[in-house]
């Protein structure tokens, strides 16, 4: 599905580094641009706390009449919507059923909110074509070596990044664990899969892998201090750990992302459910990459804020085309991001659901709203001579 992965020479060019060799907080870049139209004023994450006065209830969906303003220069993807060495056990196999969608089944701590059935895993692979693109080819951006020997994926997901990265170094020792096993049996004979809870105490050797990649678990860790602490451990002395994080709020540049809108309502509902579910939504919004890295002790090396448009509104090609894909994997399975968190957390209905995503699919669909999230990477590496 993604273009062929690039192997990454380096750092990109955009980290500016202060004389002491760390990297400093680049500027966030500017948005994608809309033609003929420049960007002005940027949207702010909600206060945390207590519950956010303006999110709107369940049933305000119901009463909101449906206006067709859709952009069908796209039309040919609108067709496409139609332990560490755990075992494969009969229990990590009995999956829980949430109005219809699988999940992972009960083990440790853990608590994906992300479905695992085909549906979903499909949306996840397209945006990891997503991410991809939005990297130029490149699916890591740590200053690796080609004689790297070991590899970890954290929350590895279908197991697409991990599949393209043992391909790509077919000398390296690369595993990818996740709480489901929902990923791929053909796979390089370099990869192997584990199912784990990784918000238990790890059981990796200490100092034993050179590159820790990890990407897209905001709203499912309740100790990302913990988390990175473990992380910490895990890698040799000089290795690198490579965080990508989504924002959850959905924004404008130029305000056409409009208060009370079901774009708009989307970050607010998943902040608030994060608030109440323990995990916070909000990792990119709080800056707790960062945070949490230089807690754990490891110098940070790059810092890179990525905007990511909904839709082909920007002028950029390569944007377009991250906009097409990005709308096209949300759109495909809208109930599927939305069925755990706002029904077991917040109380809605699937019926609710099912009419807010008719309207959000119909926003998305219009040509004059300029909506994108923010991501931002962040490399650390664990100094030379500390061991654990």
């Amino acid at each position: 599905m993604s273009d062929p992965p690039v192997k990454a020479s380096g750092a990109p060019a955009t980290t500016t580094t202060s004389d002491t060799g760390k990297a400093s907080t680049p500027p966030v870049p500017s948005s994608p641009q809309a033609p003929e139209m420049a960007a002005s004023t940027s949207t702010n994450a909600p206060a945390s706390g207590s519950t956010n006065p303006n999110i709107l209830p369940a049933s305000h969906w119901a009463s909101v009449p449906h206006i067709d303003e859709t952009d069908d220069e796209d039309s040919t993807f609108g067709d496409d919507n139609a332990s560490s060495t755990a075992s494969l056990t009969a229990s990590i196999l009995e999956y829980r059923t949430v109005h219809g969608r699988t999940y992972h089944s009960e083990r440790g701590n853990a608590q994906s909110w992300n479905p695992n059935d085909a549906l979903h895993d499909e949306s996840m692979d397209i945006l990891h074509h997503v991410s991809t693109l939005m990297q130029h080819g490149k699916i890591y951006l740590a200053p690796i070596k080609d004689d790297i020997q070991k590899v970890l994926d954290v929350g590895c997901g279908t197991g697409i990044w991990a599949i393209d990265f043992a391909d790509l170094f077919p000398n390296a020792e690369v595993i990818g664990v996740d709480i489901s096993p929902q990923q791929p049996q053909w796979v390089p004979p370099n990869l192997k899969f584990e199912v784990d809870d990784v918000t238990q105490p790890w059981t990796y050797e200490p100092n034993s892998f050179d590159y820790i990649h990890m990407r897209w678990l905001t709203g499912s860790i309740p100790d990302w201090n913990a988390l990175y602490g473990e992380i910490f451990r895990a890698l040799k002395p000089g290795g690198y750990f490579e965080h990508k994080e989504s924002a959850c709020l959905l924004v404008s540049d130029d305000n056409t992302v409009r208060e009370g809108s079901a774009i708009d309502q989307w970050g607010k509902v998943f902040t608030e459910a994060g608030r109440k579910f323990g995990r916070t939504f909000s990792v990119v919004e709080d800056g707790l990459q960062v945070k949490a890295m230089k807690e754990a002790g490891f110098d940070i090396v790059l810092e890179e804020n990525m905007k990511t448009p909904l839709g082909p509104w920007p002028a950029d090609e390569n944007q377009k085309q991250v906009g097409l894909y990005n709308r096209l994997a949300i759109e495909q399975d809208v109930e599927g991001f939305l069925m755990y968190m706002w029904t077991m957390v917040m109380g809605w209905s699937k019926e609710e659901i099912q009419v807010y995503a008719a309207h959000l699919r119909r926003e998305l669909r219009s040509p004059n709203i300029h909506a994108y999230y923010p991501q931002r990477v962040v490399i650390g590496q664990k100094p030379l001579g500390v061991t654990s």
